[in-house]
């Protein structure tokens, strides 16, 4: 009995020792097992692991732009390993911003860089024209890496708009002159846009648009680029001398932009001497007077200011003008003046000239008007009957001698 007891015993001792080895046993076999597993996978998450050494270099990290702008980037990889390297590259910028990795004219999204050796590739990024001032970043990763950290500060509130502008709006001139502007339409939208061009031009002016060597009425201008528009305005003739606005217009679909040009037009002094028939003669008697209308005409585009008239006269004549100054004449009208001519009383029968000058500050004219003097009726009648006394007495000393 004590014997099969004691036998009994061993057994299950045994069996209390065997039951926890087999445990540690399966729990080491499931460590095991885990751990080939993870060596057959580690090796697959780490055969693209960015060898060491390599750098990547561009001097510009840290820039300024405007709404709209596109960077370029120049990026070297510098391999100083002694075997080849396939780098996997991706860029990682905010949100609406267009870039592109480039190499060799290709887009590219790894590069190979030889042993000990160097390659460029270009980042192009497209800031959004619609962005908030402030400081952005934009990425260069390899395998989950940021390799190259690029800091963008955009210096101007981003607006969706189009710019018409010109760096000279104002220029100077006569009424004879041709204004012409050189300005820039730049189109801050995110699509390309057709605009129509107009002025809204005072009477009398004519406006005319050019672009690229043509004249147009229209210009197409894509998204974020510019194009060169000359506008060239004219003024009508007989325009007064003053300050112009001349607003131009340019309208697309959604949006449009305004400019407000300026031609300062000159006044120019001119004035004209004539007559409301247009004849410079006339007649007198020595010693009568002839009254004469002359016209002064402003031909030029600032007022005439106090405009004096005068005569020069053959000695003993006299010229007296009413009114003898002319306060104003607008630009483009006329004044009637009467000059009151007074022959000489020794004048003989003949033509003479009288010379009248209309002058004011900045202008003047001169025109010559012929006179004929012609015998009065009463020197014609007291002529007669002295050639009748003579004819007379010549008859009588005929009358009276002839018979001897």
């Amino acid at each position: 009995m004590d014997e099969q007891h004691k036998t009994t015993q061993d057994k299950d001792g045994e069996w209390l020792m065997s039951a926890p080895a087999s445990k540690v046993h399966v729990l080491k076999r499931t460590l095991l097992f885990i751990f080939f597993i993870f060596l057959s996978f580690y090796p697959l998450s780490n055969a693209f692991a960015l060898p060491s050494g390599v750098t990547f270099f561009t001097p510009y990290t840290d820039i300024d732009v405007t709404p709209g702008e596109t960077i370029s980037y120049t990026i070297t990889i510098k391999n100083p390993n002694k075997t080849p390297v396939n780098v996997p590259l991706r860029v990682e910028a905010p949100t609406d911003w267009k870039t592109r990795l480039s190499s060799g004219g290709y887009t590219l999204s790894s590069i190979a860089v030889d042993a000990e050796s160097d390659q460029t590739v270009n980042l192009s990024v497209d800031v959004p024209l619609k962005i908030d001032m402030g400081t952005y970043q934009v990425r260069l990763v390899s395998q989950d890496t940021t390799v190259l950290t690029l800091h963008v500060r955009v210096t101007e509130q981003g607006t969706y708009q189009v710019e018409l502008k010109s760096d000279q709006p104002n220029l100077e001139g006569t009424n004879t002159s041709t204004f012409s502007y050189d300005m820039r339409l730049k189109n801050l939208t995110p699509d390309s846009q057709t605009f129509a061009l107009r002025a809204d031009a005072p009477s009398g002016w004519n406006v005319q648009f050019t672009a690229e060597g043509k004249d147009v009425t229209s210009v197409n201008v894509e998204a974020g680029q510019s194009k060169s528009i000359r506008v060239t305005l004219t003024p009508p003739s007989q325009i007064e001398a003053g300050t112009y606005k001349i607003p131009i217009m340019a309208e697309a679909k959604n949006v449009s932009a305004k400019e407000t040009l300026e031609a300062v037009i000159r006044g120019t002094y001119r004035l004209r001497l004539t007559t409301p028939s247009g004849v410079l003669s006339s007649d007198i008697t020595a010693g009568g007077e002839r009254k004469f209308t002359i016209r002064i005409e402003n031909a030029g585009s600032a007022p005439l200011r106090n405009v004096h008239l005068s005569a020069d006269t053959p000695i003993g004549w006299n010229v007296t003008f009413d009114p003898s100054t002319v306060d104003e004449i607008p630009s483009g009208e006329t004044r009637d003046v009467t000059a009151t001519i007074q022959a000489d009383k020794k004048a003989i029968a003949g033509d003479y000239v009288i010379s009248l000058t209309a002058r004011t500050a900045e202008t003047s004219d001169s025109k010559d008007v012929r006179i004929t003097v012609k015998t009065s009726l009463l020197w014609g009648t007291v002529a007669l009957l002295i050639i009748a006394l003579v004819l007379y007495a010549l008859y009588r000393l005929i009358k009276k001698y002839g018979r001897r």
